[in-house]
């Protein structure tokens, strides 16, 4: 068993954000898999049929909480991590790869799609543009799919590090890690 103070909080903190990345990229590989192939197959009609499937709740209301999470998790650790060389780069990239390839890509990218495929659809737009527009869509989602897996391999390489630094660090007596 572990001492009480042998489990650093940067170590947590880390641990949770590479997990959160990895519960991220998840959930965007099923939604690839499961979800888009329904959801695309027809446009306009499935895309009609989706806002139907998804009226009570949806990746709507899944993805934004989770990259919240996401984001304050990642910056958290990146503080956790100012003084940690060996993992602070790894932790860095993964934020700018959360934030710039994730998080802005789908603000300029996504959510104007969106709202043209699910929120106006076919009472404003022809069925043409939804056929493009869902395209489109499939076509970035690849990117933003990609994106998420740099972020939760570059946090897990950070992570990896930490706890290499730390297999690596002299063991403590008892009585100074209590204290």
């Amino acid at each position: 068993m572990l001492p009480p103070h042998s489990f650093p909080i940067r170590t947590a903190i880390t641990v949770a954000y590479s997990w959160v990345t990895l519960i991220a990229f998840g959930g965007i590989l099923a939604e690839t898999i499961i979800l888009y192939p329904n959801i695309f197959h027809d446009p306009p009609a499935s895309l009609e049929l989706s806002v139907e499937f998804f009226s009570q709740t949806g990746p709507s209301d899944f993805f934004p909480p989770l990259g919240a999470i996401t984001v304050a998790l990642s910056m958290v650790t990146l503080f956790l991590l100012r003084r940690h060389s060996e993992a602070r780069p790894w932790a860095a990239a993964s934020l700018a790869t959360l934030v710039v390839g994730e998080f802005a890509f789908s603000a300029l990218y996504f959510w104007p799609r969106n709202t043209i495929m699910f929120d106006e659809g076919p009472a404003l737009h022809s069925a043409e543009t939804l056929r493009r527009t869902a395209f489109e869509f499939e076509m970035g989602h690849w990117v933003r799919l990609a994106m998420s897996a740099v972020t939760a391999t570059l946090a897990f390489v950070a992570l990896f590090r930490v706890l290499t630094a730390r297999a690596g660090e002299p063991a403590r007596p008892e009585a100074e890690v209590a204290s």
